[in-house]
């Protein structure tokens, strides 16, 4: 497995040069390093920001499991989508609000086909919110099909 966390992940991230605002890194509540957020005031409604994690050192297996801690905190904070490489076509995992402000745990199996996906998009969508964040951390990537829980 390899931990592409933001504090102490061996993974390449990269903020887009094309979106409308930064993702930033945020201090997690028990001190141990930091995740990256979008508070709910960033941007106008329906402003993207995203953030990339490049994957070129990965040898091609047939499938890869992307394990994700995400949060959206707040009414109306906005969109969670995950986009595998270059695909801008659907999101391949999409969250819109949150019950309540618990970290949960996100799941996408990546399938390398003919192509082999060499980056995967967080990217964030602006809501009508003033208060909350769109979170992700903890992130990892395993070999082989996504465990069940």
């Amino acid at each position: 497995s390899v931990d592409c966390s933001f504090s102490r992940g061996v993974c390449d991230w990269k903020q887009d040069a094309d979106d409308d605002f930064d993702w930033n890194p945020a201090d997690r509540d028990r001190g141990d390093g930091y995740y990256m957020a979008v508070p709910a005031f960033v941007g106008h409604k329906n402003d993207m920001g995203r953030l990339k994690l490049l994957l070129t050192d990965l040898k091609p297996k047939s499938s890869y499991c992307l394990i994700f801690s995400y949060r959206l905190a707040g009414e109306k904070v906005g969109k969670l989508r995950v986009f595998p490489a270059n695909k801008k076509t659907a999101p391949v995992w999409e969250e819109n609000k949150g019950k309540d402000e618990k970290w949960r745990t996100g799941k996408i199996e990546i399938f390398q086909g003919a192509e082999t996906t060499n980056s995967v998009t967080f990217e964030s969508e602006r809501g009508k919110g003033k208060t909350g964040e769109i979170g992700v951390d903890n992130v990892i990537l395993i070999s082989g099909p996504c465990p069940e829980d």
